[in-house]
């Protein structure tokens, strides 16, 4: 199988990741939960892995690492964590369902969000976002790329604009982090959401949030830590304050290898290898008659990512085929990112994503570039 779905989750890993994973399972204990070797241990992997988080995203503390099961459940306790009724957030058409439907949530209880439109390319305007600040602006909350075009945004331009208006900058990292440079401190981001599945290639069931020191997030779920066990509120102090319960130390053990490989290879040189990919594809297909491809492709920063359709032929057809005749494995549909179908006007047929990782070869890609033009021609 020729795997071109790595925006939704890296299947080819650093093989020490799996050799990780297993020899966690065998002798992990509880993070935190006891002062026998099996238990310090896993406490003492656990501190790496929060230390060589804060290293490759440029978070001041690495006690203001917090681990989740998934970006999805980062947001959810920066959004619920941040957000009041009365507050005002401004977010754009990129944004993947993980931030919408927390936000469209947030709407229902009193909050007010506005979201800066894209055009027919995918982007948006940075002076429409400007127009839309308010005195109670609290956060602009949005992705770092597109999980379906590919197009990434200026962070640190919409970090200034943030800062200016007195608001908090909360990114979704999940289509870019381990594939692209990002320091918190230098692009003014506040809370810096994240995956441990996609480009981190770690194991699935891991991710997390890197905050600012000074940013406050009320606890989401509250439960034991291991720490303050007779008080009866959660512990003010991060990480505790956010990680109720037992933490995934099989899946950060995997995610502790996964960073080792990133940081010896270094994020910037494994972006670089993925958009090579990327553009070799894109080069091949975009000429095609009847293949139309979504997305701006003149930035030179963006998200190893290519979302195309065929003719009229529906998304999710040309998918099948792609597995089936092909081998080729990549995702159709609607991609969780509804607003941004409907900017690109593919909401019927939604549309076939290619997304590359680190491990694809050039072959691959070529491969993939001849299935579409034979498809075409049909």
């Amino acid at each position: 199988m020729i795997y071109l779905d790595n925006a939704a989750t890296t299947l080819h890993k650093p093989p020490e990741v799996a050799e990780a994973v297993k020899n966690a399972i065998l002798t992990a204990g509880n993070a935190a939960r006891g002062a026998h070797g099996a238990s310090l241990s896993a406490s003492r992997m656990v501190f790496e892995t929060r230390s060589r988080l804060a290293e490759l995203f440029g978070c001041p503390r690495a006690d203001h690492v917090v681990f989740t099961a998934n970006s999805t459940e980062a947001l959810n306790i920066t959004v619920y964590g941040l957000i009041s009724a009365g507050d005002h957030v401004i977010s754009t058409d990129l944004e993947h369902n993980s931030v919408l439907r927390p936000l469209y949530d947030m709407q229902t209880r009193g909050a007010a969000v506005d979201f800066v439109r894209a055009d027919r390319r995918g982007n948006i305007r940075y002076e429409d976002m400007e127009a839309l600040f308010r005195p109670n602006t609290k956060a602009v909350v949005c992705t770092h790329a597109s999980n379906l075009t590919g197009n990434m945004l200026d962070i640190a331009r919409i970090g200034a604009m943030a800062h200016a208006h007195g608001a908090l900058l909360v990114i979704d990292a999940s289509q870019t982090a381990g594939a692209a440079l990002i320091d918190m401190q230098k692009m003014g981001i506040d809370v810096l959401c994240f995956t441990g599945h996609k480009g981190l290639m770690g194991p699935q069931g891991t991710g997390g949030l890197c905050i600012r020191p000074g940013v406050e997030l009320r606890p989401l779920l509250r439960g034991g830590t291991g720490v303050h066990s007779y008080d009866r509120e959660q512990p003010k102090e991060y990480p505790a304050r956010l990680e109720a319960g037992t933490l995934n130390g099989h899946g950060l053990t995997g995610l502790h290898a996964a960073l080792d490989f990133i940081l010896r290879q270094g994020a910037e040189s494994i972006g670089a290898r993925e958009r090579q990919l990327m553009r070799r594809f894109y080069e091949g297909v975009r000429s095609i008659p009847g293949v139309t491809v979504y997305g701006d492709f003149t930035a030179p920063e963006r998200a190893a990512i290519v979302t195309l359709n065929i003719r009229d032929y529906d998304s999710a057809e040309i998918a099948d085929i792609l597995a089936e005749d092909y081998g080729i494995a990549t995702r159709a549909g609607a991609h969780c990112a509804p607003r941004m179908h409907e900017a690109l006007g593919t909401v019927q047929q939604g549309a076939v994503r290619f997304s590359f990782s680190f491990f694809n070869t050039e072959e691959e890609a070529d491969a993939a570039v001849s299935a579409v033009r034979e498809l075409a021609e049909e």
